[in-house]
């Protein structure tokens, strides 16, 4: 009887067990907002590379039964890292002339967050997200607090001259040279630049995490933080979906766009094409902005809904291999794009 009881036990542990077992998966974004005369073949190459090399980092984490915000923050630094993406090494400028780096982690085992917003001199914000959520009893922490952080958490820390590239230093210099010729700008164009990154991801315990890292808008004034930092607007994740953003930030908060598509998933049951779909080819639209995002809920399906020209994307799972694509011709399994296109020269990042 006693080994009768044993045995019963251990198969209802495995029947409990296996119903949370997942079978792990990444998507991730490297922007919105894509403008395919701006890319010669070595920037599309270049681009589909890091993508590449960003998802096989991540799922790697996840194949060697590492946690699903494991996957996020090594994919995300990966984009940090390369400066094709407005994000990290890529940043785009300020009016002054700086990089300011916003970032987010959340962890939906617990429903767990951080954020960073206006750093100058963390190499990669993701992880110093990441350390807010797990090392401080706060979501968000700015400017040199957030740096002083850093620092006590040995983060590493660089001169902010790492970030400076030459293209970004230049599309500043045309926007100022155009406002100063205009006295005040009328066309958004120069804002129009790609490379917020972000990635979602599930893991074998079918738990979700997503995460989000920027530079930002260029030509940003006044300390101007978008919607990538904050908590229900650029990042979201739950037991049910999670969310990674890129677009015109004021609109993603003005919609709550991150925890409005998993409120959708979670409390209407729709699918992440339909919820993704609704919000950021519905509602922002609707307002005035675009943009696009990345959408994984707990099935292990997934959508990468936007209406710009193109967003950097990618996807990896059972097979191992990533699946990646640039533009909205390009095709790609989980795409959810407006047949009709957003407003022109609208600000995206």
């Amino acid at each position: 009887m006693r080994t009768f009881k044993i045995a019963t036990l251990a198969l209802a542990l495995a029947a409990a067990s296996s119903l949370h077992a997942a079978e792990p998966v990444l998507i991730v974004h490297g922007g919105a907002g894509v403008i395919r005369k701006e890319n010669n073949k070595a920037d599309e190459a270049a681009v589909r590379k890091a993508l590449e090399t960003a998802l096989r980092n991540g799922y790697a984490e996840l194949k060697a039964g590492k946690s699903s915000a494991d996957a996020v923050v090594a994919a995300i630094r990966v984009l940090e890292d390369d400066p094709h993406f407005n994000a990290g090494k890529g940043a785009v400028f300020t009016h002054d002339g700086k990089n300011e780096l916003d970032a987010s982690i959340m962890d939906g085992d617990g429903q767990r967050a951080g954020a960073v917003a206006a750093v100058h001199r963390v190499r990669n914000p993701i992880t110093l997200a990441r350390a807010v959520m797990e090392k401080s009893e706060h979501v968000m922490l700015v400017g040199d607090g957030a740096e002083t952080f850093a620092r006590e958490q040995g983060v590493t820390l660089v001169d902010p001259s790492y970030f400076r590239t030459e293209k970004r230093w230049q599309q500043l210099q045309k926007i100022l040279k155009e406002e100063a010729a205009k006295q005040a700008s009328t066309d958004p164009e120069y804002v129009k630049h790609i490379g917020t990154t972000g990635a979602a991801a599930l893991d074998s315990k079918g738990h979700l995490a997503a995460g989000t890292s920027t530079g930002g808008m260029t030509n940003k004034r006044w300390g101007r933080v978008g919607d990538s930092p904050i908590i229900g607007a650029g990042t979201w994740a739950d037991d049910s979906c999670a969310f990674s953003g890129t677009g015109w930030g004021e609109y993603y908060i003005r919609t709550h766009a991150a925890s409005n598509v998993c409120g959708r998933v979670k409390f209407l049951k729709e699918t992440a094409a339909q919820a993704g779909g609704a919000v950021i080819n519905g509602e922002v639209v609707k307002m005035g902005g675009d943009g696009g995002a990345i959408v994984l809920t707990s099935d292990g399906k997934f959508a990468f809904p936007f209406n710009t020209e193109g967003m950097y994307r990618g996807w990896i799972g059972a097979d191992g291999i990533p699946h990646v694509a640039l533009y909205a011709d390009d095709g790609l399994e989980g795409d959810v794009v407006l047949k009709q296109p957003a407003p022109a020269a609208t600000p995206t990042h």
